[in-house]
């Protein structure tokens, strides 16, 4: 699977005297990490059906209003929090109590931190990172039981799109041949501090066990040809510029790895349409394939020796 990357986060502004909060003992609100503090807690925990045996990831704790009720229920946390100042808060509110043996706090970047193993994944997931993040779940192993991940809407929409839909996309595809999605609940932004632009809303994500035996490169390399048009025909999209030229050096390197001969005769273009004509995909619209159609389409290209990676 690809390498998670995040965007590189901005300078924080620095309030000049005057803006000053007039608490001086209240935090400001972690704007600079996009994150937005859960007022109830239990808004996420309530669908991960925590055992006394689990091991828990959590993602973007805060100053632990839900850290405090997974460690009520599971064996133990690891909270990883990308702001100094909320995992610091989250320090002294189990310093000294029989949890803090059982919360082990990781300050840093979530896709790029080492990961434990865990069971359960719980996180108020910070929206620059929604994409990275997902990946980065499914790439791990050994694979967790479930995740409870809270996305902006839009994002935990497409993630749970079913084919034929409006938001049906590359994104849907992608995620959902490793893991069954479905949307639980949508929150609303008051049930934030302070509340986001947007609304929010709590997916389940299952990994399917055991993983389909496809690259993930491969696939996707499948998804970004068919669904840069989605609404065309696949046809049209291995028409699009480029993508005949990209397919012949792959298929080149594949004939190289494997020792065959490269026949300079062979004609890429007629090899995909033959492809096409045989699936019966060649009419088809990505916006209507599911994960099973694209799968057959991957695997009859790959009995061409064209691939995607």
């Amino acid at each position: 699977m690809p390498r998670a990357t995040s965007d590189r986060f901005s300078r924080a502004h620095q309030p000049s005297a005057k803006a000053a909060p007039q608490n001086p003992t209240q935090m400001p609100p972690p704007q600079r990490f996009g994150q937005h503090i859960l007022k109830n807690p239990s808004i996420a925990q309530e669908y991960a059906n925590l055992r006394p045996t689990d091991k828990v990831l959590e993602v973007g704790p805060g100053t632990g209003n839900l850290t405090v009720r997974i460690l009520e229920k599971a064996k133990h946390c690891t909270a990883v929090e990308m702001d100094p100042r909320m995992a610091a808060e989250l320090t002294k509110r189990v310093q000294g109590k029989p949890e803090q043996r059982r919360l082990e706090i990781v300050v840093g970047d979530f896709v790029k931190a080492e990961l434990p193993y865990f069971d359960v994944c719980i996180s108020n997931t910070p929206y620059q990172i929604s994409s990275p993040l997902i990946f980065r779940l499914l790439s791990h192993r050994p694979l967790f039981r479930v995740a409870i991940l809270m996305f902006q809407r839009e994002f935990a929409l497409r993630l749970a799109a079913a084919p034929g839909s409006a938001l049906w996309s590359r994104l849907s595809a992608n995620v959902q041949l490793y893991a069954a999605v479905d949307t639980v609940m949508h929150v609303g932004r008051n049930n934030f501090r302070p509340p986001p632009n947007v609304e929010s809303s709590v997916v389940r994500v299952v990994p399917r066990d055991p993983p389909p035996p496809v690259r993930f490169e491969e696939f996707d390399g499948l998804t970004r040809i068919v669904f840069s048009r989605r609404n065309k025909t696949v046809h049209a999209g291995f028409q699009a510029k480029g993508v005949a030229e990209m397919l012949e050096r792959n298929w080149r390197t594949w004939c190289a790895e494997q020792g065959e001969i490269v026949d300079d005769g062979v004609k890429i273009k007629a090899r995909i349409e033959a492809v096409l004509d045989e699936t019966g995909f060649k009419e088809s619209r990505a916006a209507k394939m599911d994960v099973n159609d694209l799968l057959k389409l991957l695997s009859a290209f790959h009995d061409a020796g064209i691939h995607f990676a």
